[in-house]
């Protein structure tokens, strides 16, 4: 469009810090869209983007190798990349992005797109034992594979969040002896409430799991350097040959300590056009963020700042990033995408849209928990947030609509099968600090976690 050429920022250096789905992502947005600068992406990992989710999924029951998930190109994106040496800092007066190693990349603009990394056991000690994983990685993904290959007596996962419910199906599928600890009282509580958290401890149980919840592990025992086992805060005790700790996420922030950047343990924050605020909550130009580390406002969550560890809000997120960096103020666009996400577990097709932890009741608006095919419906104070299927996601569509349009919760009829046969209930979202792991949403007002002198300039 010739409006759109008017204006438009194809030239100069944009350095890309995160070289995973984000980042490549908008990488070929830029492209698309007429970039021809200079095109730099600087990754941790010393291997080009690859795709996590089957991770946890298809590499773990072995019907993928975790080096078969690279991500395919969509197109050429002419780009240097400098693999397998993190960011260590940025220079916001000089406009460059400082390399563990040393080197400046100066930048015109710049993308941070750094995401999450697992967040390891706690006791340094323990989390070194021979048989003790986290699974965030290919390489990760790799050595815990190879660990189940051989057979152990039992495995111990750490945390039920979704990793870590999806790591004991694929136990179970492989005909493994596995026992759960989860510190809150349901599986998958954090992301989708007690409600359907309930629903969740049947199912795991059903599949023969030895869940445990509302308990932690204390300690996990060794011998020679290699795990035997853990002991429990009821005072329990298992052997156990192979521990998996799905503590939840870290988003990775540590670099932009020192950067003046609005960004701390909850993520960067940014407006809703993915330019980033300064520590000072001032909205800079010339810096944007995207994927997991980013932290953005939504306007059908009463503007609150939502954190998102989803695949598909990578992706949409990156490509209106991109979008930002080139395109002339009036031409930006929000990036106003509805959530969702997907995982498949103990043989079902679990799917969200919306924030299930933004509302305060749920029903059960299609089928029924007993028959493995259900929809569950969301609401905050009078209206539709969100909606969870299991093997019924022809529906998400629907309720997505619904969400985007404010739809009064309950769902009135031609919305659900039987509501005359339920009422709502409390959707019972807990509090996160009562968590083993942190929810893949994460909703909050504040800033992130940084005490701030204020300086007064008079005159």
């Amino acid at each position: 469009m010739p409006g759109e050429a008017r204006g438009a920022r194809r030239d100069g250096r944009i350095v890309i810090v995160g070289a995973s789905l984000a980042g490549l992502r908008a990488a070929e947005t830029l492209r698309d869209e007429g970039f021809e600068g200079e095109l730099t992406l600087v990754g941790d990992e010393p291997q080009l983007p690859y795709d996590r989710p089957p991770l946890s999924k298809l590499v773990l029951l072995g019907k993928a190798g975790a080096e078969d998930c690279g991500l395919p190109a969509r197109r050429p994106i002419d780009a240097r990349w400098r693999l397998g040496v993190p960011a260590s800092g940025v220079d916001a007066a000089g406009k460059s992005v400082v390399l563990a190693d040393g080197e400046r990349l100066p930048f015109d603009r710049l993308l941070i797109a750094t995401g999450t990394r697992a967040r390891p056991w706690p006791v340094p000690g323990e989390a070194a034992l021979e048989g003790v994983f986290t699974l965030r990685t290919s390489a990760d993904a790799g050595r815990l594979v190879a660990a189940l290959d051989a057979g152990p007596r039992r495995v111990l996962v750490i945390g039920a969040g979704f990793t870590g419910s999806e790591v004991a199906s694929a136990c179970r599928e492989r005909g493994l002896e596995v026992t759960v600890a989860e510190r809150g009282r349901a599986p998958l509580i954090g992301a989708l409430g007690g409600t359907v958290g309930d629903w969740a401890t049947r199912l795991q149980r059903a599949h023969g799991v030895d869940l445990r919840c509302g308990v932690t592990v204390t300690a996990l025992t060794s011998a020679g350097g290699r795990l035997t086992g853990a002991e429990f805060s009821d005072g329990s005790r298992i052997e156990a040959d192979v521990a998996v700790v799905c503590l939840g996420a870290v988003r990775n922030t540590e670099w932009l300590a020192d950067s003046g950047l609005a960004a701390g343990p909850r993520g960067v924050a940014c407006d809703a056009g993915c330019r980033v605020f300064t520590m000072y909550g001032i909205v800079t130009d010339d810096v944007f963020v995207a994927g997991d580390v980013a932290r953005f406002p939504h306007p059908l969550f009463e503007y609150q700042l939502i954190a998102l560890e989803h695949w598909g809000n990578a992706v949409a997120q990156a490509e209106i990033a991109a979008h930002n960096m080139i395109a002339p103020g009036p031409l930006r666009r929000p990036h106003l995408a509805v959530p969702s996400f997907w995982s498949g577990q103990f043989g079902l097709n679990i799917k969200s849209v919306g924030v299930p932890t933004f509302s305060d009741q749920v029903v059960i608006a299609q089928g029924a928990p007993e028959e493995r095919r259900l929809v569950a419906v969301y609401g905050y104070r009078g209206r539709i947030t969100a909606a969870v299927t299991v093997n019924r996601a022809k529906w998400l569509e629907h309720y997505r609509r619904l969400i985007e349009s404010a739809a009064p919760f309950p769902p009135g009829p031609g919305a659900a099968d039987h509501l005359a046969d339920l009422e709502p209930v409390p959707s019972d979202v807990p509090d996160p600090r009562v968590l083993t792991h942190g929810p893949t949403v994460a909703l909050t007002g504040h800033l992130p976690d940084r005490r701030l002198t204020l300086v007064r300039h008079d005159g």
